[in-house]
């Protein structure tokens, strides 16, 4: 009985030791300055500012984009009133890089504008591990008070304040919170997002024309 008692006191503390740890990294990266990306494509541009609560994604992001390899993608799959995707190749069937661990944030959401990891679905992937590259840009639509009302209950969650003062105005995507890695936002080409949103496509989401990007780190 005390060998396992003893065992429980050491995982305790491990526990609680690599929980100091993470939020010691969290603390670090929080502090560094603010990174700026620039996301170019024949609409417009979109700039976005990288969360430094997102360590991992952000910079992941940032790695890609100045290896260039965003600019052989495309937006590859486009919903409107939902959201743009793109980052993979092949159409969006590849992935640039291996999964990224979750890294999902309670005081990030599904807004309008939202820059968040795409992944494969609960059922081959529990721990919600992200794209290697993919992510989508939310463009979302505004819910009522009933909606997001009846969101809660589906969900079994309960959206903040700020959440139904931005989902009933700005508008946003609030069934995907606390799925997915949100790891920045836009902060300046909203309208760029509408635009591509309206483009024709086929088959349901995938443009008719090629939506090419660029991406530039800014700072």
């Amino acid at each position: 009985m005390k060998k396992l008692v003893s065992i429980i006191l050491v995982l305790a503390l491990c526990s609680v030791t690599n929980l100091k740890a993470q939020k010691k990294a969290i603390n670090k990266a929080i502090a560094q300055p603010q990174r700026i990306v620039l996301i170019s494509t024949e609409y417009g541009d979109i700039k976005i500012k990288l969360y430094n609560e997102t360590p991992l994604h952000r910079d992941n992001f940032i790695k890609l984009a100045k290896a260039g390899n965003f600019d052989q993608s495309i937006f590859h799959r486009v919903i409107k009133g939902f959201m743009i995707q793109g980052g993979g190749l092949e159409n969006g069937t590849k992935d640039i890089g291996n999964p990224i661990p979750a890294e999902i944030r309670p005081q990030f959401f599904h807004k309008k504008g939202a820059l968040a990891a795409a992944r494969t679905g609960d059922e081959v992937n529990p721990k919600r591990n992200s794209s290697g590259s993919q992510f989508y840009i939310v463009q979302g639509k505004p819910f009522t008070e009933q909606q997001l009302s009846q969101m809660e209950q589906s969900m079994h969650k309960k959206f903040t304040d700020e959440q139904k003062k931005v989902y009933t105005t700005l508008g946003g995507a609030p069934h995907l919170d606390g799925a997915y890695t949100i790891f920045g936002e836009v902060i300046q080409g909203l309208d760029v997002i509408d635009k591509i949103a309206s483009v024709p496509v086929k088959g349901g989401s995938m443009p008719v024309k090629e939506i090419k990007m660029k991406v530039k780190v800014l700072k």
